[in-house]
């Protein structure tokens, strides 16, 4: 009726334009998580240092990232940075846009990690923390071995949720030009002159997707629920 042809897209077209675009975004999101994350942690411990001169920048580098769209942010970094900095990079003469994706995606990401990390160190009951300096344990130990191995295992769910939510914004980086799942599914649609059904079926990807992973956090959390 509306004269779609969802057909068009066999698999030579997935192969030359959709599986570079997925690719890019599965590594932007596994690379951005875990640097989100070591990041994120650093904050979440100057935020929790109890030190003001830890405390202040931490805050405003969180509550600042956190009050701007990350359409701004990639677009800032990409626009303002010189282009003689990327030549330091392996081919970053050719690969501008996916450098500046990943490294603002962890600058940005680390803003939204920390403040989860934050919540699951501070979940973790007072007397724990007092047990381990009882031991004779520095602040560096008692963190690294009593509380954020609980605080990880607390908070892995709703990690895992940011990282669905950060997939879904690796769309973003079209704006600047990177190749991921979203512009190889438009490049298919312009050249094969069907652009209704390429973004139709890439909402269809994304959301197969990102259902299957909220599925698998839901399995994962009540795992989680029982083990407490």
């Amino acid at each position: 009726m509306l004269g779609l042809d969802l057909t068009f897209l066999n698999w030579d077209i997935i192969s030359k334009f959709v599986l570079g675009g997925l690719r890019f975004s599965v590594q932007l999101t596994i690379i951005a998580t875990l640097g989100g994350i070591v990041f994120g942690t650093v904050l979440a411990l100057m935020r929790l240092s109890g030190k003001r001169i830890l405390m202040l920048p931490a805050t405003i580098y969180v509550d600042g990232m956190r009050s701007v769209p990350l359409v701004m942010v990639i677009l800032w970094f990409f626009l303002l940075v010189p282009g003689w900095v990327y030549s330091y990079l392996p081919n970053g003469a050719n690969n501008r846009a996916e450098y500046s994706a990943v490294i603002t995606f962890i600058a940005f990401e680390a803003a939204y990690f920390s403040e989860i990390m934050r919540a699951g160190i501070q979940s973790i009951p007072r007397g724990q923390v007092f047990a381990g300096q009882a031991l004779g344990m520095t602040y560096g130990q008692n963190m690294r071995l009593v509380v954020l191995p609980q605080a990880f295992r607390n908070m892995l769910p709703v990690l895992l949720t940011q990282t669905i939510i950060l997939f879904q914004d690796t769309s973003l980086v079209y704006a600047i030009g990177a190749y991921d799942l979203l512009k190889g599914f438009t490049n298919a649609g312009k050249i094969y002159g069907r652009p209704e059904e390429a973004y139709l079926l890439a909402a269809v990807v994304y959301f197969v997707i990102c259902f299957g992973l909220s599925w698998t956090v839901k399995r994962l959390q009540a795992k989680i629920a029982i083990v407490r």
